[in-house]
């Protein structure tokens, strides 16, 4: 029995050094932080781990799109000097974390995943490439959006998007909501990706989010997956 005890405790041992170790390697850095490290390392090697779809439509200056969720990611990322630092972001940050996860079994020493991904970016008003002017013209206006939650009844508007999957997961029970409750408040669906002048505007920093107005003032905000039952609370 002891000994049982002994092994269970060693293996124990083993497993959460072997966590640490990997946890060493990697460095989720908040917007600003990341954006000092990248400045202040030489060369830096940056990877867009995203699709090329969104690669094209904005991105951080500098860097290369290797997708995490393509059959070739192992094989671009290990073009990479693994000896020396290696940034990693993506939309929001979960995919940047699969990725700085897997880099890290790849045998990358220092690697460091940018925490909100590049919507936290935008809503920290840090630069990005160039190629987001045009796209930053479409979608709703501010104005547009006043007017929008200027209403006698409440008005919730949920920010979501098509790759997102806790918007997905909640997109069921809102619709349900939208027309359960039509009388009594006015739900609206927004996709981040179509209005990302407007996103970027309020500062919207991650999805999903959804945001409740009353007399056209915002009275409460969730940031992150919510269930039914608990969205009910605040309705």
């Amino acid at each position: 029995m002891k000994s049982k005890l002994f092994l269970l405790l060693l293996l124990s041992c083993l497993f959460l050094s072997c966590q640490g170790q990997t946890a060493k390697n990697i460095q989720t850095l908040d917007p600003k932080t990341y954006a000092e490290k990248l400045k202040t390392t030489e060369k830096p090697q940056l990877l867009d781990v995203r699709t090329p779809q969104e690669y094209g439509v904005e991105h951080l200056e500098n860097a290369n799109n290797v997708n995490i969720n393509s059959a070739d990611f192992a094989a671009k990322a290990a073009q990479y000097d693994k000896n020396k630092p290696i940034f990693v972001y993506c939309k929001v940050g979960g995919r940047s974390a699969q990725a700085a996860d897997k880099l890290a079994e790849m045998g990358f020493k220092e690697i460091y995943n940018l925490e909100g991904g590049i919507m936290k970016w935008s809503a920290h008003d840090l630069p990005k490439s160039s190629q987001s002017t045009q796209i930053a013209k479409t979608g709703m206006t501010s104005d547009d959006y006043q007017k929008l939650i200027t209403s006698d009844k409440k008005v919730l508007v949920n920010f979501t998007a098509v790759w997102c999957g806790p918007c997905q997961k909640m997109k069921p029970y809102v619709m349900k909501l939208q027309e359960e409750l039509k009388d009594q408040i006015k739900i609206v669906r927004l996709d981040a990706d179509e209005n990302k002048a407007l996103v970027e505007g309020m500062k919207i920093d991650g999805l999903p989010t959804i945001i409740i107005y009353d007399n056209g003032k915002e009275v409460w905000r969730n940031l992150g997956y919510i269930s039914e039952e608990e969205l009910r609370k605040h309705l």
